[in-house]
């Protein structure tokens, strides 16, 4: 589904596994070029060490690279299957504050995923997130490893393939 910035941001915002779990979208960036997120440390996601829990933490690392890319390659006329493969996440330091991060995806990145996509119709490739602290620590590291399919190339290919 081809949607703006401001509606994704506002999607994500009321999608009840973020939105329980206190992770807010601060805003994506123009053409989906990346996003700004915050973890709320609360009541509702603190553990018993007064720290954030780690599904919630792991959880907010879960969607963006995966919406990120579907709405980057959506909007320039493809038709694509992504999702997030895997993701190893590194606890470095207790997120006993609210935590922020970024995901930014560089012109480089987009054009050696379409080259890929438009000659063997899969990428699969891990990105990084780093989550700081209020005090700005980085507290976690993600390893996210994203799969994108063009399901056109499959269908012009006759092949079948998971």
């Amino acid at each position: 589904m081809v949607v703006s910035e401001n509606v994704l941001k506002w999607a994500m915002r009321l999608y009840p596994p973020l939105l329980f779990q206190r992770i807010w979208v601060i805003r994506f960036q123009k053409n989906f070029r990346g996003v700004k997120v915050k973890v709320n440390k609360s009541l509702i996601n603190n553990n018993y060490n007064n720290s954030i829990f780690g599904g919630t933490i792991f959880a907010s690392a879960d969607p963006f690279y995966p919406l990120l890319f579907h709405q980057i390659f959506t909007h320039k006329g493809y038709k694509i299957r992504v999702w997030l493969k895997s993701a190893v996440i590194n606890y470095i330091k207790p997120g006993r504050t609210d935590l922020f991060f970024n995901i930014n995806i560089s012109e480089a990145d987009i054009e050696e995923i379409e080259l890929i996509l438009n000659k063997t119709g899969k990428h699969v490739k891990a990105y990084p997130i780093e989550m700081y602290s209020k005090e700005d620590e980085l507290c976690v590291t993600v390893n996210c490893e994203i799969y994108i399919r063009n399901l056109i190339h499959a269908e012009t290919n006759n092949s079948v393939s998971i």
